[in-house]
C-alpha cells in the first residue's frame, strides 16, 4: 500500500472544493431569488459569477498537477446547502429572510475561506507556486464576499428587527454604542 503524502491529500482536497463550487453554482440562484434585498440579489449574483470563477480555477489547478478534473463528493457543503434551502422554506418574509440568507450564506464563505486557505498553503509548502497565487486570488476574494455580507446584515438585520409589529422589545441604545465602541477598537 502507498504511503499517502501531503500532495495526495492536497488533490483530494482540491477536488472537495471543485465538488464545493459546484453545488454552490447550482444553490446560489435560488438564493438570490428567494432574496426581497435589490442588493442582497445583485451581491448573490455577482457572486454567482465569482463561483463559476473559483470552479475554473480550480480545473486549472488539477489539470496543470496532470490530474482528472473530478470532484470529490463535498459532505460539508452538501450539509450547509441543505440548511440554506430549509432557511428558504421557513415562512420568513422580506427583511427577515433576506436576514436568514445571509446566515446561510456566511456560513458557506466560512466554509470555504477555511478550506481555501488550508489548500492555498499545501501548494505554498509543495511549491505549487502558480496554483498557491490562484488559491490565494480565491481566497481574498471569499472573504470579501463575507464582508459585503457583513455590511448587508448591518442594515437588513435592522430592517428585520421591527418590535412594532413582533413581541420583540427594543434594546436600550447604550449596549449599541459600547458595541460599536468596542468593533471600532478591535479594528485598529
Amino acid at each position: 500500500m502507498k504511503t499517502k503524502t501531503l500532495k495526495d491529500v492536497y488533490v483530494d482536497e482540491l477536488r472537495d472544493l471543485y465538488d464545493a463550487e459546484r453545488q454552490l453554482i447550482k444553490a446560489i440562484p435560488k438564493m438570490a431569488k428567494a432574496a426581497t434585498s435589490e442588493d442582497l440579489r445583485k451581491g448573490f449574483e455577482e457572486h454567482l459569477e465569482q463561483t463559476k470563477g473559483h470552479a475554473s480555477r480550480l480545473e486549472q489547478i488539477l489539470q496543470g498537477l496532470g490530474e482528472a478534473v473530478k470532484g470529490k463528493r463535498c459532505k460539508g457543503m452538501e450539509g450547509i446547502v441543505t440548511e440554506g434551502g430549509e432557511v428558504m422554506s421557513e415562512d420568513y418574509e422580506g427583511a427577515v429572510m433576506d436576514a436568514a440568507l445571509i446566515t446561510a450564506a456566511q456560513r458557506v464563505e466560512h466554509y470555504e475561506i477555511a478550506a481555501y486557505g488550508s489548500v492555498q498553503a499545501f501548494a505554498t509548502l509543495i511549491g505549487e507556486t502558480e496554483a498557491a497565487g490562484l488559491l490565494e486570488q480565491t481566497l481574498a476574494e471569499e472573504k470579501k464576499t463575507d464582508e459585503k455580507l457583513s455590511e448587508l446584515s448591518d442594515e437588513i438585520n435592522s430592517q428585520a428587527f421591527e418590535p412594532s409589529n413582533s413581541n420583540e422589545e427594543m434594546p436600550d441604545e447604550e449596549p449599541k454604542v459600547k458595541q460599536r465602541a468596542a468593533k471600532a477598537g478591535s479594528s485598529r
